[in-house]
This record gives C-alpha cells, sequence and structure tokens, in this order.
C-alpha cells in the first residue's frame, strides 16, 4: 500500500499539484485513504476501500480475486469482442456491477487490464488486499465519505467500519449497485464527490 501510494503521490508532485480531492473505489479507495492520512487529499469519496476485512472477508475477497484471475485468464482470446455487447459485458461484469450491461466497452476491459494482464497481480492481492491493515486514520483531517453497494458481495463489511475510525467520516448505502459501481450509480457518486468538496474550506491546487 505504502508503494501504492508513493506512486501516485510522485504523479502528484510531477505536476505540480499538492492536495487534491481524491475518488476511489476497492483497492483505490483504500490509496485515496492513505493520500488523507498522508495530508495530500482536500477531501475522499472513497468506495468500497479494502483494508479493514476480517480474516474470513480477507479470504473470501482473495477467492474471488483469484477466480476473477484465473477466469479472466481462459477467456482471454475473446475479452476485447465481449466487451462490445451489452450481453458480453454482463458475462465481464458479473459480480462486479449491479447493472454490467449498463457498463462501457472501457469498463469492461478493467477485466483485462486489472486481472488477465496483470503482471503484479499476486503480489498486489498478497500485499494490499491480504495482509494490509490501516494505521494513523485518526490523523486524517480532510472530509471523508465512505460509500458501498448494497449489491456488493466483494467488499463485505469492511466499508462501515472506517466511519468510526476516521474524524467526521460519513457513511453512505449506494442502492442497487455493486462492488465498482461507476455504471450502476454514477450521478450519486458524482454528488458525493461534490458533497465531499463542498465541505472543504481549502481550495486545490491547479497544475
Amino acid at each position: 500500500m505504502a508503494a501504492l501510494t508513493d506512486a501516485v503521490v510522485a504523479d502528484l508532485d510531477a505536476h505540480g499539484l499538492g492536495r487534491v480531492h481524491v475518488l476511489g473505489n476497492s483497492l483505490g479507495g483504500r490509496v485515496a485513504i492513505e493520500l488523507a492520512r498522508r495530508h495530500r487529499a482536500l477531501s475522499v469519496v472513497a468506495i468500497s476501500p479494502s483494508g479493514l476485512g476480517v480474516p474470513l472477508e480477507r479470504a473470501h475477497q482473495g477467492a474471488l480475486m483469484i477466480t476473477a484471475r484465473m477466469i479472466n485468464g481462459l477467456r482471454y482470446p475473446w475479452l476485447d469482442e465481449l466487451s462490445r455487447t451489452p450481453a458480453g459485458r454482463s458475462v465481464l461484469l458479473a459480480g462486479m456491477r449491479a447493472m454490467p450491461w449498463q457498463a462501457s466497452p472501457a469498463e469492461a476491459l478493467t477485466m483485462k487490464g486489472g486481472f488477465a494482464d496483470q503482471t503484479g497481480f499476486w503480489s498486489t492481492l498478497w500485499n494490499a488486499i491480504m495482509i494490509d491493515v490501516p494505521t494513523g486514520l485518526d490523523q486524517i483531517d480532510c472530509p471523508v465519505i465512505v460509500a458501498q453497494g448494497t449489491m456488493d458481495i466483494v467488499g463485505s463489511g469492511q466499508t462501515p467500519r472506517y466511519t468510526p475510525l476516521i474524524p467526521g467520516a460519513h457513511f453512505t448505502l449506494l442502492p442497487a449497485a455493486g462492488h465498482a459501481p461507476q455504471s450502476d450509480a454514477p450521478q450519486t457518486i458524482i454528488g458525493l464527490v461534490h458533497a465531499a468538496a463542498d465541505r472543504t474550506a481549502e481550495p486545490a491546487t491547479a497544475a
């Protein structure tokens, strides 16, 4: 997790950005929270962030990730073709989106880049999902909203556990949304970003 966050911080530095508004999903939500702990976030919306799962939840999440890796490896030759149709996108994103047929081809192809093609899959799974435990959450000093879809079968119960650990954090349920609800509830997510940003007093820096 430290290495992933270091990479994001280096990118911010390269673009001349200080503290910024951050939206992250799943592992990206965990990175967003770590950016807030490092005081590089003006506000955070973290959707189904990893990090606070109990052992059984971690085993469940790990099993789902390994299954997705294996299945997408087997169907690799057909991933591009599947991404082009609503039926194919439903196959690719089942379990990730509540309404996967509404996803774009680019969203569906995250299964290719995130699972089938990812060379660092196993180290990422072990270090960033299975053994990662957040610390210093009480040091976060920016507005934080954690959210989870009501149809999320991946995140389990870890998302709301962040709320009492982060000062002033709010928890929001996303009705009829899955683990990665970008296409399930886009307007709701945009609303959460604005709600978190509106609670920030300090203006964002510009590149």
